[in-house]
């Protein structure tokens, strides 16, 4: 069972990078606030991102590039079997991902993206080999003819690859989404399933499931001693999944604020080995989850 839950939980994480990336956001400002149930712990992240577009020519061809900034606060109060959990106050992230996409014809398109992830909590002199991360996908996007505005539909399909991964091959991207009515669309696929109602063309309401989740290096490995056992954690990671509900409204076509709350269905937050196995688990009691920032979008 355990087994099972942790591929399961695999996919999720690893689709997630993968559709993440071929999002339609220009820049995003975020917050986030988990506070965790049943302790003193709170976990907070602040986020910055941008992707940059360069046109190559007239028919559809872009090359972008991604950045991106994650600041993760974990203070944690409650009692724990290790020397200084103090060290999990400032886990950073920092990315650069490089992709391109080009019109197949009038409804297909094609993209590919390779990147890096820096993520640790930096607490050692420089930066370690460990901190790092590679990834690189490749999609295909199928969308309607314009001339069914404002009822349109999106398929990606594509595969993704990350290194260093637990499961080292690649996986599937599969995400669908239609506007099958003036007022309501829906989502399904990773990193988020929904439906959502159009009050107007600046207020929206959404109902929906998604998935948050972070990973980080730990440059000094914390040594955990419980019920005899002695082991070396090396990294910390948090996996949510989280039932919302998000309201959105539109300043301009592109510029709008968005505010999700919810509640989690999954929320784990563990210290891991080097092959990515359990050490400690610092959460795993579901609470409440909230969310807000601005972006613009395409």
């Amino acid at each position: 069972m355990k087994a099972t839950k942790n591929i399961l939980l695999f996919f999720l994480v690893h689709s997630f990078f993968a559709v993440y990336g071929q999002s339609t956001d220009l820049a995003r400002l975020e917050y986030t606030n988990i506070p965790l149930q049943g302790s003193d712990n709170q976990f907070s992240r602040f986020r910055i991102s941008g992707n940059i577009p360069f046109k190559l020519n007239d028919k559809g061809s872009y090359l972008v590039i991604e950045t991106q900034y994650r600041y993760h606060s974990l203070q944690v109060k409650d009692p724990v079997p290790f020397i200084d959990p103090q060290g999990l106050d400032a886990l950073q992230t920092y990315g650069l991902a490089l992709g391109y996409t080009f019109k197949i014809n009038q409804n297909w398109r094609f993209g590919a993206k390779f990147g890096t992830r820096m993520s640790s909590n930096f607490e050692a002199s420089g930066i370690e080999a460990d901190d790092f991360r590679y990834t690189g996908s490749f999609y295909f996007i199928r969308t309607s003819d314009k001339s069914l505005l404002p009822l349109k539909s999106r398929l990606i399909v594509g595969v993704q690859y990350s290194n260093p991964a637990s499961i080292r091959f690649p996986l599937p991207i599969l995400n669908y989404y239609r506007r099958f009515k003036p007022r309501w669309s829906f989502a399904l696929g990773t990193p988020k399933s929904n439906i959502k109602y159009f009050f107007n063309e600046k207020n929206t309401l959404q109902l929906f499931v998604s998935l948050d989740q972070f990973y980080a290096n730990l440059q000094n490995d914390r040594i955990i001693t419980q019920n005899g056992l002695t082991q070396i954690a090396e990294n910390i990671s948090l996996i949510t999944v989280v039932n919302a509900l998000g309201y959105e409204h539109y300043f301009t076509e592109h510029l709008l604020y968005y505010a999700y709350a919810g509640y989690t269905l999954l929320n784990e937050i563990r210290l891991r080995d080097k092959d990515q196995e359990d050490v400690y688990i610092l959460n795993d009691q579901n609470t409440f989850y909230f969310r807000s920032g601005i972006k613009i979008k395409i």
